[in-house]
């Protein structure tokens, strides 16, 4: 058996890998268009800073030891350019030669290419790039190496753009990051991203959401906002988003889907026989909704590689979708998110409740704990679990990944307390935050917490409600919400008849816990009464104009 793959790095090296270790005597070619065909494209952006110190250690592996050690003919610099479905072969360029090459088996694995708008002025500036290849970083360190580059502009502030913007910061630059979305990180939900767009500003980052770049000016040096605004820039980095390479699939009759991406059965099998494709180019299924989607992720894109080689020798191993779990560190923070958002559930048309709990990344009264928030998305009535998100300086990694772990063995929130997660002070605490996200989304769903979250507080004191603070009364100095009443909750029992029984409520605390105590005190007591959801500490984040300030 005779197997060409287009490209490599992820989705292209592990099927090669792969197939070589379930066939010693299958051919196996590589054809790469790039220098590298095994390299850490997610490590690139940390080499910006130096973080990442050798240039050496983003070359995973080279052509001569793929050789040695698989048997694998890998060629770099070799152009795919037509694909023939019906005589079984590809059409190469290398060196300005065209030569031909057969197949029993092609695998797609071209990845995605970085959306670069055509914008006015684009076209003449020599100082605006995208980050995707070793190619790609070299260029842009020439760049900001250079003595005149001081003010660096990012455009997009998601996962790769945050990356990049951190990293410049850390080499010492000025970084602005424009986000056409109303926050930064468009897959959080916007107070789980307010955490982040904090710890950018607390380090020096200009964060500009909710515009556009509409045009550059003056070669490049200037960018131009939809508003108007004009942004001095010695050196722009495009982190727009990126779009199925799909060209050549197109090209050779294959059906295409969702944006483009390449249809594939759960075998990777395409619309045309004998060839599969897996990676960043195809259209995978999204495991909660089942709907079509992209997940341009290194994670998926190296099961897939596996998987097809699997399918190709005969070990039935489908595709059974993926989740999108993914993870970005800034500066101190770090934000991930598996599943759904609040926002995906939203437009999907699902019923489904939300939750946030407030815990630490092991036990507080170990030293060296850090608060971390985490958000659940689930459904009330089955409780299947949506999705997450998760933030904080330590933790929110292994919370984040058992979560994904909970969706992907279809638990469900009556699960997650019974999870037995290792705990010792300097690691955990004997409830673990994850523990506390089924017990929160439990009472929910069993009616023993009737809750609102942040954005529904104005209208529920548009509507009557009064906030009861039941925080201590020194923890006011970090602010208040408007026209609250303040009982400590220790003091709550005993000053009932200080409150209007016909009035109704919203109760509040920190984080949420003392004000759960506070609900179901008050409820019991005949009071109409919700619990604000994530609390003061979620309301302060993402609201924080809202509040009141001590002077």
């Amino acid at each position: 058996m005779k197997v060409v793959i287009i490209g490599g790095v992820a989705g292209g090296m592990s099927a090669a890998t792969r197939l070589r270790r379930l066939d010693e005597d299958a051919e196996i070619i590589v054809f790469d268009k790039g220098p590298y065909v095994s390299f850490a494209n997610c490590g690139l952006p940390f080499y910006l800073s130096g973080e990442i110190s050798n240039h050496a250690d983003l070359v995973v592996q080279t052509p001569e030891k793929l050789q040695q050690r698989f048997n694998l003919d890998v060629r770099p610099n070799h152009e795919v350019t037509q694909i023939l479905p019906d005589s079984h072969e590809v059409i190469v360029r290398y060196a300005g030669q065209l030569t031909r090459e057969s197949y029993d088996r092609l695998i797609l694995a071209p990845g995605a290419q970085p959306i670069m708008p055509d914008l006015p002025g684009i076209a003449d500036a020599k100082n605006i790039y995208a980050l995707r290849s070793i190619p790609d970083l070299d260029q842009i360190m020439t760049g900001i190496q250079a003595e005149s580059t001081q003010r660096v502009l990012v455009v997009g502030g998601g996962f790769i753009g945050l990356e990049v913007a951190e990293n410049l910061v850390l080499s010492g630059l000025k970084v602005t990051v424009v986000e056409q979305a109303p926050h930064m990180l468009p897959p959080l939900d916007t107070e789980m991203a307010a955490f982040v767009e904090t710890e950018l500003v607390r380090n020096g980052v200009r964060v500009i959401t909710g515009q556009a770049v509409a045009s550059f000016e003056d070669a490049g040096t200037v960018a131009v906002l939809a508003d108007g605004t004009r942004l001095a820039t010695d050196l722009t980095i495009m982190a727009v988003g990126v779009r199925p390479a799909s060209q050549l699939a197109r090209a050779a009759g294959l059906r295409l889907g969702f944006h483009d991406g390449i249809v594939v059965d759960q075998q990777y099998q395409t619309s045309v026989p004998d060839i599969y494709a897996v990676g960043d180019a195809i259209v995978v299924q999204q495991q909660v909704t089942n709907k079509p989607t992209l997940i341009p992720l290194a994670s998926p894109a190296n099961r897939q590689g596996r998987q097809v080689a699997d399918n190709i020798v005969g070990l039935p191993h489908p595709n059974r979708g993926s989740l999108g779990t993914a993870i970005v560190r800034a500066f101190k923070l770090t934000a991930a998110a598996t599943g759904l958002s609040e926002y995906q559930a939203q437009q999907a048309g699902l019923t489904y409740r939300v939750v946030h709990v407030r815990g630490g990344s092991h036990a507080g009264y170990f030293p060296g704990s850090t608060p971390l928030t985490l958000k659940l998305v689930f459904n009330p009535d089955s409780g299947e679990i949506y999705g997450a998100q998760g933030v904080g300086e330590q933790g929110v990694d292994k919370r984040i990944d058992i979560l994904a772990t909970a969706i992907k063995g279809d638990l469900t929130i009556d699960d997650l307390p019974e999870l037995e997660l290792t705990y010792a002070p300097p690691f955990g605490s004997a409830k673990d935050p994850v523990n506390m996200l089924g017990y929160v989304a439990m009472n929910v769903a069993e009616g023993l917490s009737k809750t609102i979250q942040w954005h529904q507080l104005p209208a529920a004191l548009a509507a009557g409600r009064q906030v009861l603070d039941v925080r201590d009364t020194d923890e006011l100095a970090d602010g208040e919400f408007k026209r609250a009443r303040n009982i400590p909750l220790n003091q709550l029992r005993q000053r009932l008849t200080e409150l209007d029984p016909t009035q109704p409520y919203v109760v509040s605390c920190f984080s949420g816990q003392r004000s759960y105590i506070a609900e179901r005190l008050l409820r019991q007591h005949g009071f109409d009464v919700v619990n604000l959801d994530g609390a003061f500490a979620l309301y302060h984040a993402v609201r924080p104009q809202d509040l009141i300030y001590q002077r």
